[in-house]
């Protein structure tokens, strides 16, 4: 329904052109030294990760260190053990704009979730650590789109807004100063 004095413009600009979060959990087996006796903490380091862009999708690739201290001999002695592991989280689009003029889009990612170790246990073998890491990303694609405005004919144009200034500066004395000026 189009009111009157009503017009639309198409605006191209770049916005949020696609959105989607993912949640993952992971478990990664850690090989120690030396059988463990008992699982004495376990900590998730140094995350690092980029991102790019595949059709419906956001592909997050990244890396962290899992660091774990655990006991062995009969809880006699301890050590602590750093694995570096990778991973890579595919997330899907869910809010996609079908507006979009280019192919080139800009990825975002915030992390919602740092990699974070839930638990660790001794695997059934006892040889093994298994640590349980969460993670939780928003993506955000940024492009050129389309936006449609409504334009109000009715409004004040620029010519008469220019117009209504030159009549108020007519009045104004040009020799009036404020203050004395020292030459």
């Amino acid at each position: 329904m189009a009111d009157a004095g009503l017009n639309y413009r198409e605006i191209i600009t770049r916005a949020i052109c696609g959105k989607g979060k993912k949640f993952s959990q992971t478990a990664h087996a850690i090989s120690p030294a030396h059988k463990p006796s008992s699982i004495l903490g376990c900590w998730v380091i140094n995350h690092k990760f980029r991102t790019h862009y595949n059709k419906d999708i956001v592909v997050v690739e990244g890396a962290y260190d899992i660091n774990t201290w655990y006991s062995y001999s009969n809880n006699t002695k301890t050590e602590v053990i750093s694995e570096t592991v990778n991973y890579r989280d595919e997330i899907p689009l869910t809010i996609k704009d079908k507006n979009v003029i280019s192919d080139h889009m800009d990825v975002y990612a915030h992390e919602l979730q740092e990699p974070n170790s839930l638990e660790a246990n001794i695997s059934p073998n006892g040889n093994k650590v298994v640590v349980q890491v969460e993670r939780e990303f928003l993506v955000e694609l940024v492009g050129e789109t389309k936006v449609k405005v409504s334009v109000d004919e009715d409004a004040v144009l620029e010519e008469e807004w220019d117009e209504d200034l030159e009549e108020a500066f007519e009045d104004l004395d040009s020799e009036f100063l404020v203050g004395e000026v020292e030459e």
